[in-house]
Formats: structure tokens, sequence, C-alpha cells
């Protein structure tokens, strides 16, 4: 079972290790930075049209983020 928690490390994972401060994030999926600060400090999760831009800004499939397992494929 997925959990918030599990969610909110794979999102702070992607955050820190994308090479960009969390200003230039917000500034580029426009957002305020204490938001991206709210997330890598587990108190908030981002809304889904703003998950969608973090995946594309920071070049993530979502469904890595959400912890979503994918069918094998045979």
């Amino acid at each position: 079972m997925v959990t918030i928690l599990d969610i909110s490390k794979k999102l702070t994972e992607a955050i820190n290790q994308s090479g960009l401060t969390q200003k230039e994030i917000a500034q580029k999926i426009g957002v305020k930075q204490q938001q991206i600060s709210s997330y890598v400090h587990n108190k908030n999760l981002p809304a889904l049209d703003t998950l969608s831009r973090l995946c594309t800004v920071l070049d993530l499939d979502a469904n890595d983020i959400l912890c979503v397992e994918r069918p094998k494929q045979y």
C-alpha cells in the first residue's frame, strides 16, 4: 500500500536531485518558493496540475512519483 509519505519522499528526492534551486523550480512552474519548500519538508503535496508541471520541469514520470506499479509486459 502506497502512503502519502512514500509519495512525498519520492517527490523530495526528485527535487533535491534536480540540480535546480527551489526558487528556480517555483519560477518555472508558476508557484512561490515556499510551496516547493513545503513539499520538500513533507508539509503538503502538490495539486495535480502542479504535480504535472513539476514532472515536466524535473523530467519525471508521474507514475514513479505516485508509486504506481505498471503491469508486467509479457
